[in-house]
């Protein structure tokens, strides 16, 4: 049986958790909804995360333009992310919920603009 203490960061709350497996049963205890449970799960089965950054942006009214991934990527493949997403450059105007980059990494995730510019 393994044993790992996770604390949850769906909500607020912040719910130390314990997920235990046993055989391919997971069991995860310390939760106060029932969303912290399918984190649990998720966090040891398949970690994913959304990407918040910025990229660099040519005419506009700053330098950098706020992005994010329009939906979680695998935890794995942050670091790849982030080097791509460095390598953009985009052109004034921008509004927010444009594509900046489709299908990121073959994640089938795009990066779209969080602020209009």
């Amino acid at each position: 049986m393994e044993k790992h203490q996770l604390i949850c960061i769906v909500c607020p709350m912040g719910c130390h958790l314990e997920v235990t497996k046993e055989n391919s049963e997971y069991n995860v205890t310390g939760n106060k909804c029932p969303r912290g449970e399918k984190y649990g799960v998720k966090e040891l089965t398949n970690p994913t995360r959304v990407v918040t950054t910025t990229v660099k942006i040519k005419d506009g009214l700053l330098n950098r333009l706020p992005v994010k991934t329009k939906e979680a990527i695998p935890k794995e493949k942050l670091f790849d992310c982030m080097k791509f997403i460095d390598s953009i450059e985009v052109k004034s105007p921008v509004c927010v919920g444009d594509i900046i980059a489709k299908d990121i990494l073959g994640t089938g995730v795009d990066l779209v603009a969080a602020r209009s510019m």
